[in-house]
C-alpha cells in the first residue's frame, strides 16, 4: 500500500515519523541502568567484609523536553481513528516514561513506574491472585526441587562471543539476511538486549548452556523479530520499536516462546518469580542489601544476586521504599499471553496467533487493529518463529495445558499412584 494514496495516511505517517523521533529522546533502560563499575565496587566491598550500600546513581537526562512534546503529539490524534489511536497510545506512555525519568529516587518515580508496568500487589489476568501471590507458589512449588540441586547452575562457564555464535546459529534460518549483529557489551546490566538491528550480551560474564536457548528464543526470535517486521510496516513504522505499554506482551510472548520450546528451565523460572518478590520487600521497605542476600538465600550466586538486585532499583534509591516495578509484568505477561493465544486456538482465529508477531504490540491492539490488518494499512508479520508457525502442536500444548490447570495438586497424594499402579498391574 501507498502511504499517499490519502490524507489521512499521510497524517498518520506524519504522526508516526514524529513519534519515532520522539520515543529516541525517552530510552528508560538507558537512563535507569547501573553503571557495573558501581556493581562491582559493591561486590568488591562484600566479599571483603565491609557490606556497604552503593551511591544512588542518576545520569543527567540527555533530553528533558520529551514530556510535552508526547503529549502535544498525542493531542493530534484522532482516536476514533485505531491507527492514530495506537500512534496517540504509544505517545501516551512515553510521556508517562518521560515524567517517571525526571522523578527518578522520589517516591513519584514509583507512581509513574506502577502506572506503566504495575505492582507485586496487583492481581493476575483473570484470577482472584496477586502477582506476588504466584511468584510466592512458584518459589514454594520448587523449593524442594532447587534443595536437591535441580534448577542449580550447571557449573560451565560460556564465555559471551560462544554464547552469540550458538544463538546465530539458532536465529539464521529463521530471520535470515535480516539477522541483527551481536555486540559484546561490558555496560549492559541484564545479560542481553534486543532490538532490530543488534542483540548484545554482558561481557565479562559466564552463560550457561540453557541460556543459549532461552536467549535465542526470548531476544532474538520474539524482541528482534517483532522488531524487524514493526519495522516492514506500511504506515505505523513505530511497531519496530518497544514501548513501556507493549513491555507486558512483549515479555509475556518472550517467557512462553520460552515455555513452549522447552527452553525454559526451574533456575529461570525461579529467578522471574523472586525478582517479583524483591521488587515488592524494595517497596515495603528492604535496602539494596537486604534484597541482595534475599537474592543470595535462594540460591543465586553473589554476581547474579548483584545485577538481580540492581534490576529492581533501577532509578530507585538504594535506602529502600523507591523502586522500579518493570519486573512485575513477566509473570503477568506469561499468564496473559498463554491465555490469549489458548483463546484464539479455542475460537478457531490462527490469524491472532501470527499476528501477535506483527510488531511491538499490546494485546488490546490486535483486536482494535483488527480491522486495519484485513484492510491492509496494517501488514502481516514477514517472520515467524517456528513454535507459531505449527498450529498442530501449539494447539495440542494449549489445550492439554487447559486440562492440567484444572487438577489441584494439593489433594493429590503420590501413595495413590501405587494403589492405582497395583491395580493394573
Amino acid at each position: 500500500m501507498n502511504p499517499s494514496l490519502t490524507k489521512r495516511h499521510a497524517h498518520v505517517v506524519d504522526l508516526d515519523r514524529r513519534l519515532i523521533g520522539l520515543m529516541g529522546k525517552v530510552r528508560v533502560l538507558g537512563a535507569l541502568s547501573w553503571p557495573e563499575h558501581v556493581i562491582a565496587e559493591f561486590l568488591t566491598n562484600y566479599q571483603a567484609g565491609n557490606p556497604q550500600l552503593p551511591e544512588n546513581v542518576h545520569a543527567p537526562l540527555a533530553d528533558d523536553d520529551a514530556c510535552e512534546q508526547l503529549e502535544a503529539l498525542a493531542a493530534e490524534a484522532d482516536r476514533k481513528d485505531p491507527l492514530q489511536h495506537f500512534v496517540a497510545k504509544t505517545a501516551d506512555c512515553f510521556a508517562v516514561a518521560a515524567h517517571m525519568l525526571r522523578e527518578r529516587g522520589t517516591p513519584g518515580f514509583v507512581a509513574r513506574s506502577t502506572a506503566l508496568y504495575g505492582l507485586p500487589s496487583d492481581r493476575m489476568p483473570g484470577s482472584a491472585i496477586s502477582h506476588l501471590d504466584a511468584a510466592n507458589m512458584l518459589i514454594e512449588t520448587t523449593k524442594d526441587l532447587a534443595a536437591v540441586g535441580v534448577g542449580h547452575d550447571e557449573g560451565v562457564c560460556l564465555m559471551p562471543e560462544y554464547v552469540a555464535s550458538e544463538i546465530r546459529k539458532r536465529v539464521e534460518p529463521v530471520l535470515g539476511k535480516d539477522t541483527p549483529e551481536f555486540e559484546i557489551d561490558l555496560q549492559l546490566a541484564s545479560k542481553a538486549a534486543a532490538s532490530a538491528t543488534r542483540i548484545r550480551l554482558r561481557g565479562g560474564t559466564c552463560f550457561s548452556r540453557a541460556d543459549i536457548y532461552q536467549l535465542a528464543q526470548h531476544e532474538a526470535l520474539v524482541h528482534s523479530l517483532t522488531a524487524i517486521n514493526g519495522r516492514r510496516q506500511p504506515l505505523l513504522g513505530c511497531m519496530g520499536a518497544g514501548s513501556p505499554r507493549t513491555t507486558l506482551a512483549q515479555e509475556g510472548l518472550a517467557t512462553v516462546a520460552e515455555l513452549t520450546t522447552g527452553s525454559m528451565d526451574i533456575a529461570r523460572l525461579r529467578r522471574i518469580a523472586l525478582r517479583i518478590c524483591a521488587t515488592h520487600i524494595a517497596l515495603e521497605g528492604a535496602d539494596f542489601l537486604d534484597v541482595f542476600r534475599f537474592f543470595l538465600d535462594h540460591g543465586q550466586t553473589e554476581i547474579e544476586s548483584a545485577h538481580s538486585t540492581g534490576r529492581v532499583f533501577r532509578g530507585g534509591d538504594v535506602r529502600g521504599r523507591i523502586a522500579f516495578t518493570k519486573d512485575v509484568v513477566y509473570l503477568c505477561g506469561m499468564v496473559a499471553v498463554h491465555t490469549f493465544l489458548h483463546k484464539a486456538i479455542a475460537e478457531a482465529r490462527p490469524e491472532l496467533i501470527r499476528r501477535v508477531f506483527a510488531g511491538r504490540l499490546a494485546l488490546s491492539d490486535l483486536v482494535e487493529l483488527a480491522p486495519c490488518f484485513e484492510s491492509g494499512e496494517v501488514a502481516e508479520p514477514v517472520y515467524l518463529p517456528p513454535w507459531a508457525k505449527d498450529l498442530d502442536r501449539l494447539a495440542a500444548y494449549l489445550a492439554f495445558s487447559s486440562v492440567i490447570n484444572r487438577i489441584n495438586l494439593n489433594a493429590i497424594d503420590l501413595d495413590e499412584f501405587l494403589v492405582r499402579g497395583s491395580t493394573l498391574a
